[in-house]
């Protein structure tokens, strides 16, 4: 729980404290509550708590009668307040979320991601898909707060440009964040996709289960976002969470870095499915191994192993045994024993390598934690990225963090 200060200078951060207490508890508080939760003095909470209220950010919800002194009122967020955009950029599908402040998914559109050889394009595209999604929902533009990008890294977070994914062919130094935002008028951010679905769990949590986490996001790569506290650890480039390379299988395959048994090539769905026909346990297709060939057949191995078939399921337990490995290395750099598992490919096949994973982990003679590692799964599904770019944008406007206690000389 973050904790307040009544020093005027702080009153910024203060205001966010009130804010993020009141997110954290739906059924909402009284001001004295807020007070004793922040350690806010209760002149401070009524002047935060009127600010918040004249912003339309939180909503008077009727009065509390304990029965002895004066009743009190209850105060929540207002879900008509304000709203956001996310953008989750995916090798194959490019998807839309529009947010309301509490969290909840009002709208929601996908489209084929687009080469970024002409910039021009790309950024053209989403303008439209985001204009889209305000005119379907009905809401009113002006309380959009802002739209947040979640890409594949490398980024530069300082200018907004996405430098050069691996799996995203021809995305080369797209200045997207400052073209995006000419093109809308809006507020953009932009993002690493896996710290996106970090902050999508942290913002969509309402106790303390999700504090400190290591959020492992498995879509057509891999990788870690990282929470601590209940602030996100970004790196000094903001590109942190980069596991891909983490060896898992010193005998295995060569990865395209040179080394061999890299984790987001041992474990990535292409190269599942690439096992699966190998093993005859899919049909060659008669097309090459794309992105929509690749996810429908990663669908028919998970479906497979449900079904019983031991070539399947041997398949799975190789994923649970290299995700396994090195999330024993993860936690044990950074002493963050509690593992959220998400992403769209994960959905898949979680019911099948979920408790191998926990066991594997928790029996490896690597293991330096001093008690056990928890999993758990993520609670807002496949679209976690795009929620989380959202969220991104709530979290930049709403959310306590030690570094606004800064104060520059």
């Amino acid at each position: 729980m973050q904790r307040g200060s009544n020093l005027r200078a702080l009153g910024g951060f203060n205001q966010t404290v009130v804010l993020d207490t009141i997110r954290r508890t739906p059924a909402g508080l009284s001001r004295v509550e807020i007070a004793e939760q922040t350690g806010l003095s209760a002149q401070t909470v009524s002047n935060v708590s009127r600010r918040l209220l004249d912003a339309g950010i939180i909503r008077e919800a009727g009065i509390q009668n304990l029965g002895v002194g004066k009743p009190r009122t209850i105060l929540q967020l207002d879900p008509s307040g304000h709203y956001a955009i996310g953008v989750h950029i995916d090798p194959a599908v490019t998807n839309y979320v529009l947010l309301n402040i509490d969290g909840e998914i009002l709208a929601h559109s996908a489209t084929h991601t687009t080469s970024a050889v002409d910039p021009a394009t790309v950024v053209a595209e989403m303008r439209d898909s985001i204009e889209a999604i305000i005119e379907e929902s009905g809401i009113d533009r002006s309380r959009v707060l802002g739209v947040g990008i979640a890409s594949p890294g490398p980024i530069d977070i300082n200018r907004g440009i996405v430098l050069d994914p691996p799996l995203l062919t021809n995305w080369h130094g797209v200045a997207l964040r400052d073209e995006l935002a000419k093109a809308t008028g809006l507020f953009v951010l932009l993002e690493k996709d896996v710290t996106s679905a970090a902050v999508a769990e942290l913002w969509t949590s309402t106790g303390h289960e999700r504090d400190s986490f290591v959020f492992f996001y498995y879509g057509t790569g891999v990788g870690v976002g990282i929470v601590l506290g209940r602030e996100v650890l970004r790196g000094t480039t903001s590109n942190a969470g980069d596991v891909g390379h983490v060896i898992v299988d010193p005998d295995g395959p060569v990865c395209r870095c040179g080394r061999r048994g890299c984790l987001g090539d041992a474990v990535s769905p292409e190269t599942i499915v690439g096992s699966a026909i190998a093993a005859g346990l899919l049909d060659s297709p008669a097309v090459p191994l794309g992105t929509a060939v690749v996810d429908e057949s990663f669908s028919r191995v998970a479906q497979l192993a449900y079904a019983g078939d031991e070539r399947a399921v041997d398949l799975l337990d190789g994923v649970a045994r290299h995700m396994a490995d090195a999330i024993v290395t993860i936690v044990n750099v950074l002493d963050i024993p509690h593992v959220v598992f998400g992403g769209p490919y994960w959905q898949r096949i979680s019911t099948a390598v979920s408790r191998n994973v926990v066991e594997l982990i928790n029996r490896s003679p690597a293991l330096m934690t001093t008690g056990p590692v928890t999993v758990a799964e993520s609670t807002v599904g496949d679209n976690v990225a795009a929620v989380g770019a959202a969220c991104l944008v709530l979290d930049a406007t709403l959310s306590p963090r030690s570094s606004t206690l800064y104060i520059a000389p």
